[in-house]
């Protein structure tokens, strides 16, 4: 989205409301929302022109300089919080309102996961652990298996004991990448890394790098493998997901790339998709797959991931829960 598209985005949900504005907020991305609200912070008057180009209905009411609202902060926070939660707008938050910008790294996220990984493969594993772990876990799986074997095993166990990032670790890791940050005792401790997060960029590293990884952890501490290993949830794991789970995940994915999926996949994990189909889609698929030649590994492979993605992402909004892994009970 360009700026004026960004300003003119602003002032519409500043316009309707924090309950309005948050339900808009549901529906985007984190880059979106963390753009949109910067904007908003950044609104104080509009004049009367833009709010007719944007608001037509508010024209007649609209003074020459109309203040949106009484408070730019509070309105974007509790935006935020509504939309988000507590937890997940605590953060986003400060970026936005404190000034506690960390645009080194959101940069990052622009990047081809080649280009990322040999700006940081120098760093230190445990500042490439603190960088990965803002990013997108399917794209620090990425980068993580352009590393050498070694300094993967490393990051990732460091991952895995990350219990946060301070505010001098993020003006750290800013002054790496960007030397635009200078840290602030105000910037709340980020809750970032973890087994969760470790486990879930594994997912995405596929099964050749998943078993040497957990190996090497092991090695260092068996029960923090075990507890990665318990977070983790494979492609395989979809058979263990409710009936009503799997339709929902159907919804989000294309025929073709279910049908590389299934590729070799268990005949009991095919037999459980085929069933939360409509007879006919389930003909469909399985004629596909008997007609379909010899596929790529790495083809399969990428397909399961973007399925994986689609499951993760349902279960983070809380439609589905990913059985035992999950801490939410369901009555």
């Amino acid at each position: 989205m360009d700026e004026d598209g960004l300003t003119n985005s602003a002032i519409l949900l500043m316009s309707i409301g924090e309950e309005q504005a948050a339900e808009v907020f549901k529906f985007l991305s984190p880059k979106e929302v963390q753009k949109l609200g910067e904007t908003m912070a950044r609104i104080r008057t509009v004049n009367k022109e833009k709010l007719d180009a944007v608001l037509t209905d508010f024209s007649a009411n609209a003074s020459t300089n109309a203040s949106l609202v009484a408070d730019n902060d509070a309105f974007v926070r509790g935006v935020l919080v509504k939309a988000l939660g507590e937890e997940k707008a605590g953060f986003l938050i400060d970026r936005i309102l404190a000034g506690r910008d960390v645009s080194g790294i959101e940069g990052l996220k622009w990047m081809d996961p080649d280009t990322v990984a040999e700006l940081i493969r120098n760093e230190h594993p445990q500042i490439i652990a603190s960088i990965l772990v803002h990013l997108e876990q399917d794209q620090a799986a990425d980068i993580l298996g352009r590393l050498v074997e070694r300094t993967r095993n490393d990051v990732l166990l460091r991952i895995a004991t990350i219990d946060g990032i301070q505010p001098n670790a993020l003006a750290e890791l800013n002054d790496v990448l960007a030397k635009i940050m200078s840290g602030s005792d105000k910037l709340k401790k980020a809750t970032l890394g973890g087994v969760k997060c470790a486990a879930g960029i594994l997912n995405f590293m596929g099964s050749s790098f998943e078993q040497t990884t957990l190996d090497s952890i092991r090695e260092y501490d068996p029960e923090l493998a075990t507890k990665i290993e318990d977070q983790m949830f494979t492609f395989e794991n979809l058979i263990d997901l409710e009936d009503r789970a799997i339709q929902l995940v159907l919804r989000e994915i294309q025929t073709d790339s279910l049908t590389i999926a299934l590729k070799g996949t268990p005949a009991e994990l095919a037999e459980k998709v085929y069933k939360n189909m409509s007879s006919r889609a389930a003909e469909m698929l399985k004629e596909d797959l008997e007609s379909r030649g010899p596929v790529k590994v790495s083809d399969v492979e990428r397909e399961q991931k973007e399925i994986l993605k689609a499951v993760r992402r349902l279960a983070e909004d809380g439609q589905i829960s990913l059985g035992g892994k999950s801490e939410d009970a369901y009555v």
